[in-house]
């Protein structure tokens, strides 16, 4: 099968604070084993003979002010490599107005979207953001709307409980097409947290303009389990349905527990049931649709 990896970091150690200086806790736990350089050749090796054709970046937070040299330098790699085949880029959703950052970015023929992480958690452990309610302020919103006048979705990362902002955001910018991050970020795997998690995804999914990442399911649990994995993607692929599911390794993150190889193999598990037309939406087809590939 022809596979499309719509969701991978490669780094430089020295480019990232949170590599590179003291120790910072993070929702994945431990991660000494990837605090060095995580290169295109290495990320490649990692997937070989898996039938990964294409690869699409996810920024992986540069210093704010440095969000275009790190869209320039994966451009770089591109031209270099052949590898990535298409980045999603930084920029800040919440000033007066980010199109003169969107501007610089459209200029890199590889970029194809923005992330800014939106998550927030009372859990100080799970929180990124500045407050949980960025998908309410009205300077986000109207960057946000402007990325359709780029052609550039919008890479989408909240929890169970911001997804009723997250769905209000999503139905103020129509022409804008957002990927929500990792499913959603399930983190509460209790019965509470799961049904709390299951009613803020089906509301997201009356937004036709919403797509649904499979990846990172192991960011909580800190292992590859192909039951949790085949769990999630069936939920969600009820919810969503096969043509708003796209799928993600989030290496080298995952790397911290598993390989490559049995990453992939644990969520083609998951939808072996699926007809193959099916499966090369998930893994292909949807991917190359929603980031131009």
């Amino acid at each position: 099968m022809r596979i499309v990896d719509s969701h991978f970091h490669v780094w430089r150690q020295a480019d990232l604070p949170w590599l590179s200086g003291p120790m910072q806790p993070r929702i994945f736990g431990p991660y000494e084993a990837i605090r060095r350089d995580y290169p295109i050749a290495e990320y490649r090796a990692d997937l070989a003979g898996t039938g990964v054709e294409k690869a699409v970046y996810v920024q992986a937070n540069w210093p704010v002010d440095r969000a275009a040299a790190e869209a320039a330098w994966i451009e770089s790699l591109g031209q270099e490599t052949g590898w990535p085949h298409a980045t999603i880029a930084y920029a800040d959703m919440t000033v007066a107005d980010a199109r003169p950052a969107l501007d610089r970015l459209a200029r890199l023929p590889r970029v194809r979207g923005i992330r800014q992480q939106f998550h927030w958690h009372a859990n100080p452990l799970y929180r990124f953001a500045a407050h949980a309610d960025l998908c309410a302020d009205p300077a986000v919103r109207r960057n946000v709307a402007h990325l359709a006048d780029y052609a550039f979705s919008f890479d989408l990362q909240v929890f169970a409980g911001q997804m009723e902002g997250a769905a209000a955001l999503a139905s103020a910018c129509p022409r804008v097409t957002f990927v929500l991050e990792h499913a959603g970020m399930l983190e509460d795997l209790s019965a509470a947290g799961r049904d709390s998690w299951h009613a803020g995804m089906a509301l997201l999914a009356t937004c036709p303009n919403v797509l649904v990442k499979l990846s990172g399911f192991g960011t909580f649990i800190h292992r590859n389990d192909p039951d949790h994995i085949a769990w999630l993607v069936r939920e969600t692929l009820a919810l969503f349905g096969t043509a708003r599911c796209l799928w993600g390794s989030n290496f080298p993150i995952e790397k911290l527990w598993t390989g490559y190889a049995p990453l992939l193999a644990a969520h083609r598990r998951a939808a072996a049931g699926l007809d193959e037309a099916a499966q090369r939406a998930l893994f292909f087809d949807n991917a190359c649709r929603v980031y131009r590939l």
